[in-house]
């Protein structure tokens, strides 16, 4: 079922603008559909690559798929899902905060199709080899200026539809969020013969933007949401806002350091990154928190509970991934082991999918069912996407944990070879297949679910 004629071309109907109260919003749902659609790939690359670990490949096959180019597939489709759901977000909640229409719809199917097109080059590219051979940051530079220049126009969209609306803390930390998403990408496009400065600077993109600024839009979308779904005064999540600014511009900043020190840095930067960097999730919990009590207090209804539960969700995912485990990762003593080693990756899986997948699933689940024509669907689907993910991603970061103490101890403590430890750690990888797998059947429940199903189950009042 496509979007909603009714809510696109019949915009004036009392009901229809009370689902969607601007036709511009509609555009988010073409980001939403290829946003998810690009996570089930990333998932089916990410099988594979746990296919490397846990078992002999054969050297044809290798030749054909090597690690090095399905890595590089695998973190940079991450990031490319992750950007076209929050500029998606933008889109669908910036018209109903700022009380007008997008600026310029053209323009916003323009940096669809930049972005699109640009990232289907790369992957095009990754296998002939085409890459600058940093992680996450492999894209030649050629197509750096395309991203750019989606960013730009995304900017320029929303700013003025900031600018010509209504002001709101949500828009200004979302805006501000968006401008230092696409200024800090500028410091990772060059290419610097000391490496030890081209990682610096690399260390700006990948941590600010993931710990930064990435943190902000985060902060900005659920607090749409919460105010949204929970019926509490828009106050109870705005206080938190300006928390979150005030830890990025210190403890986000100051995080860093847990991988400067890495570079040659002072040995005081392992202490710094390694407390601060586990305090800026501190916002997005307690603004979860702080709602469901004002919602308790207040006796609101919780009009969604499927939004509800994936919002509740992202803070769990914050707390746990981002929060605790990063914690506990980034310590001095326990960094200076295992720092690089599967441990990161389980740290990784974990974080990205609590704080960001889930933050855009939670946003898509509110705003998809609106876009076709009713306030919610049925929430078997939902409710079983959610768990399976979850789980899956929770079993995936206690097998990666394990392979990573077991590849630490080896390789770091006693000593042995790579092979050695990759033979040792082989087990680990066949579980986590089977957790890959799964997370690959719950991400397309939930693309079923949400896109392709036979459309909403009940329409409800509130």
């Amino acid at each position: 079922m496509a979007v909603s004629e009714a809510v696109i071309t019949n915009a004036g109907d009392s009901n229809d603008r009370e689902l969607v109260p601007y036709r511009s919003q509609a555009v988010a749902y073409w980001y939403f559909i290829i946003a998810l659609a690009l996570f089930v790939l990333q998932i089916a690359v990410g099988l594979w690559l746990a296919i490397s670990y846990a078992f002999t490949i054969p050297q044809g096959i290798v030749d054909v798929l090597p690690f090095g180019m399905t890595r590089a597939m695998h973190t940079n489709l991450l990031v490319l899902w992750l950007l076209l759901g929050f500029m998606g977000g933008a889109y669908y909640l910036v018209p109903e905060e700022s009380e007008r229409e997008i600026y310029s719809v053209k323009l916003a199917y323009l940096q669809l199709l930049i972005l699109v097109g640009t990232g289907v080059a790369a992957l095009v590219g990754f296998a002939f080899g085409w890459t600058q051979g940093r992680p996450i940051l492999e894209i030649p530079t050629l197509l750096d200026f395309f991203i750019v220049a989606g960013a730009l126009i995304f900017l320029f969209n929303i700013g003025m539809t900031v600018l010509k609306g209504r002001k709101t803390a949500i828009t200004g930390m979302l805006l501000g969020g968006l401008v230092f998403l696409a200024l800090l990408y500028l410091f990772g496009m060059p290419f610097y013969r000391n490496l030890t400065i081209d990682w610096f600077y690399w260390w700006w993109v990948v941590h600010l933007w993931v710990e930064g600024a990435w943190e902000l839009v985060t902060a900005a979308i659920l607090a749409f949401v919460l105010y949204k779904v929970t019926g509490v005064r828009r106050q109870v999540v705005e206080k938190y806002l300006y928390l979150e600014t005030a830890l990025f511009l210190f403890t986000g900043i100051a995080g860093t350091g847990h991988h400067y020190y890495w570079l040659g840095a002072p040995r005081a930067w392992l202490w710094v990154g390694g407390i601060f960097s586990a305090m800026e999730v501190l916002p997005i919990i307690a603004m979860v928190v702080d709602t469901f009590l004002t919602h308790r207090r207040e006796g609101t209804k919780i009009k969604n509970k499927v939004v509800w539960t994936f919002a509740v969700g992202t803070a769990i995912g914050h707390l746990i991934g981002a929060g605790a485990w990063g914690f506990v990762h980034t310590l001095p003593q326990i960094n200076y082991y295992t720092h690089g080693s599967q441990v990161t990756a389980s740290h990784g899986h974990v974080a990205f999918f609590g704080a960001y997948v889930l933050l855009n699933l939670t946003m898509f689940w509110y705003a998809v069912p609106r876009l076709r024509g009713s306030r919610l669907y049925s929430g078997t689907g939902a409710y079983w996407g959610f768990w399976i993910m979850g789980l899956s991603v929770i079993g995936l970061g206690v097998c990666f944990g394990i392979a990573g103490v077991l590849q630490t101890y080896i390789e770091r403590v006693m000593g042995l070879g790579f092979m050695t430890a990759q033979a040792q750690m082989q087990f680990w990888f066949k579980v986590a297949l089977f957790f890959g797998a799964s997370l690959l059947i719950g991400s397309l429940v939930t693309f079923w679910s949400m896109f392709l199903g036979k459309g909403p189950k009940t329409k409800t009042a509130g």
